[in-house]
């Protein structure tokens, strides 16, 4: 196999591998986390707004761009045809994250000591692996029991 055709099967090409998925989902959580720790520092540092919050800002705007993405590019297979209940549950996954994101952010920082913008990449590796894994077999699955037509 040719390193283009390896870039067409990881890059280009429709897939349910779950590697390639992984690696494709690497690449769009690499710019969702950009513009969610991007909207956490510049609204912390030039606006003035709560960490904590500014994490709530910044992750809301990471999961719009990971919502985007993902369905345009990492996952093939829609296992609910009715989009508005795919970004019901999108969202509900995102919910659990944020949550995972806000608790760990501030136990990092308040608890620990860490700057917040460390916690927030030590939360981000933790977070990222709760929404791939939680989206590649709750939501875009061909085995998925939740079957919405």
């Amino acid at each position: 196999m040719t390193i283009n055709e390896i870039i067409n099967k990881v890059f280009k090409e429709e897939t349910d591998n779950t590697f390639f998925q992984l690696i494709r989902y690497t690449v769009v959580g690499g710019v969702s986390f950009l513009v969610d720790f991007g909207t956490l520092a510049f609204c912390t540092e030039y606006f003035g707004i709560h960490y904590l919050v500014s994490a709530i800002i910044g992750f809301t705007l990471g999961l719009i761009t990971n919502y985007t993405l993902s369905i345009a590019w990492v996952f093939n297979y829609r296992a609910i045809s009715n989009k508005f209940f795919e970004l019901f549950f999108f969202i509900i996954i995102g919910l659990i994250g944020l949550g995972f994101n806000v608790l760990f952010i501030w136990v990092l920082t308040d608890k620990v000591g860490l700057h917040y913008l460390v916690s927030k990449i030590i939360t981000a590796i933790i977070v990222y692996l709760w929404n791939f894994f939680a989206r590649k077999y709750l939501l875009f699955n061909k085995h998925v029991l939740i079957k919405q037509q």
